[in-house]
């Protein structure tokens, strides 16, 4: 378990933040620019002073210990690699600052994991953006941390490149037991990696926990605009259709039909269904070429944008919501309690389907 609990006050900002989460996995901290996820991470590493602070690690307080002994790894977001070494001295350097007993990450390991073997012995101006950032992501892992924070590490990078890195993000998280901190304020970043996010808003946390949690959060809404509103999903793969790139997957009391790759029966692949994307019958619907349908129970129906009202959708343990107007809502008379079908258009799923880790 990771236990944070920093305030600091300077120059008219304030952070208060406190927070949990299970380890290993990855914890993204989640918000507008500005407000205090990096100040965050670097009280946890000690890089920045706090007012009080104390950051405790499957046990461990380690606040009670200079920085130095924190076995805290720090990934930037320009890389900070040494211009004058190679690849591979840039690695060992890693390696060199281990505090670690035993040393845990092997150096081949990281390299098969980072795919840095054709890397190794070019200079760090012969790398595109995405893979400084492989090296470095290998360079602070080397060093065995006990912990991992990464300050929006894609940040400075265009889509292509972090097309490029995400997946071997992906790799990391699946195949070490490292626990991350993620700065982010790209929530197609936090979709693709978290294990759990941390909500902030003005120095403080407004909401943690899964994903599939906090993304019905009023205030997450707020962040991420009107059309990416929706509710996050993990699944469970029940079947797969390789030849056509479509699996089916277990959703609360029902299934979804989606477009992924490289899946396997019985594996988690989290889904945004996006609420301007979900529609609401009050009938069981027949004659459709909307293929996925899910039976469930309205459990709130609040006003949202542009007289519009969102609503919520109980469909077996597992919610969705839905943007519908205010007229329709009146027409169908739409309420708690109600029993509806949600339909999803498998084309609102198709590029929002990732791998989920653990499964």
């Amino acid at each position: 378990m990771l236990k944070v609990k920093v305030a600091k006050r300077r120059d008219g900002f304030a952070l208060n933040a406190e927070f949990n989460a299970p380890t290993p996995g990855v914890v993204a901290l989640f918000g507008r620019s500005g407000c205090g996820k990096t100040t965050t991470i670097n009280i946890m590493s000690g890089l920045l002073a706090a007012d009080t602070a104390c950051v405790e690690l499957d046990g461990q307080v380690l606040t009670d210990l200079p920085p130095e002994q924190r076995r805290i790894g720090y990934v930037f977001q320009d890389g900070r690699l040494f211009p004058h070494m190679s690849v591979v001295r840039n690695l060992q350097y890693g390696l060199k600052r281990t505090r670690a007993p035993r040393p845990a990450i092997a150096f081949d390991q990281i390299v098969s994991l980072l795919g840095l073997e054709s890397l190794l012995h070019r200079q760090p101006h012969q790398l595109s953006g995405g893979e400084r950032q492989r090296v470095s992501l290998g360079r602070a892992l080397l060093s065995q941390p006990a912990l991992l924070l990464l300050d929006e590490p894609l940040a400075a990078l265009d889509a292509a490149r972090r097309d490029e890195v995400l997946p071997y993000l992906e790799r990391l998280r699946d195949h070490l037991s490292v626990p991350m901190v993620y700065v982010s304020h790209q929530f197609a970043e936090v979709l693709q990696l978290a294990t759990h996010v941390v909500l902030m808003d003005a120095g403080q946390v407004v909401a943690h926990g899964s994903l599939s949690e906090v993304s019905l959060v009023p205030q997450l809404r707020e962040i991420v605009g009107t059309d990416s509103v929706g509710a996050v999903i993990d699944g469970v793969v029940t079947s797969v259709d390789s030849s056509g790139g479509m699996a089916q997957l277990r959703v609360g009391s029902g299934s979804l039909n989606v477009g992924v790759n490289a899946v396997r029966p019985g594996e988690r692949v989290r889904v945004q269904l996006l609420a301007r994307d979900i529609i609401l019958a009050t009938e069981e619907p027949h004659g459709l070429s909307v293929r996925n349908q899910l039976r469930g129970v309205i459990t709130s129906v609040v006003n949202d944008e542009d007289d519009a009202r969102l609503v919520t959708v109980d469909v077996g343990g597992t919610n969705v919501l839905s943007r519908v107007t205010r007229s329709a809502v009146e027409a169908l008379g739409l309420r708690n309690g109600m029993s509806v079908w949600v339909l999803v258009k498998a084309v609102s799923t198709r590029g929002h389907a990732y791998r989920v880790g653990g499964a």
